[in-house]
């Protein structure tokens, strides 16, 4: 399964963007799965529906509902693991959505990722040094 960030599904919904022909070159990685979170899914939605409309949130939540996203929940003992991401990374700053990838990454054990957000996921590490593979850069 490949982790997806806000800001990929953002700019594969919006033709203006500038990632967005790289998130449309990425559309065949779902045929290896994708999973996310709620507080990405949250970002993501609220990026779209502000910005594209309501429509495009819509959809987005009708391909997690027909199970073309698969959506991660970290166990609740694992909050605190989030807390101490959020102050390490706090210069970044880290917020929630960007945390529970790196908890996600954790859980999987690897770091292949579609995100937008270069700087952010170009400093995180999960299990403490392993880096992440963004699938969209370069």
């Amino acid at each position: 399964m490949i982790i997806v960030d806000a800001g990929f599904f953002y700019a594969l919904a919006d033709a203006t963007d500038a990632w967005h022909e790289r998130a449309a070159r990425a559309l065949h990685t779902q045929s290896e799965g994708w999973i996310t979170t709620w507080p990405v899914l949250t970002e993501a939605t609220h990026l779209l529906t502000r910005w594209i409309g309501t429509d495009a949130a819509q959809a987005l939540l009708l391909d997690v509902a027909a199970g073309g996203i698969v959506v991660w929940q970290w166990d609740a003992p694992q909050t605190e693991r989030l807390a101490h991401l959020m102050a390490r990374y706090a210069s970044l700053p880290m917020d929630l959505a960007d945390g529970s990838l790196v908890l996600l990454a954790e859980h999987l054990g690897h770091g292949r990722i579609l995100t937008t957000d270069e700087r952010d996921f170009g400093a995180y590490r999960f299990k403490s040094r392993k880096p992440f593979d963004n699938l969209l850069a370069g």
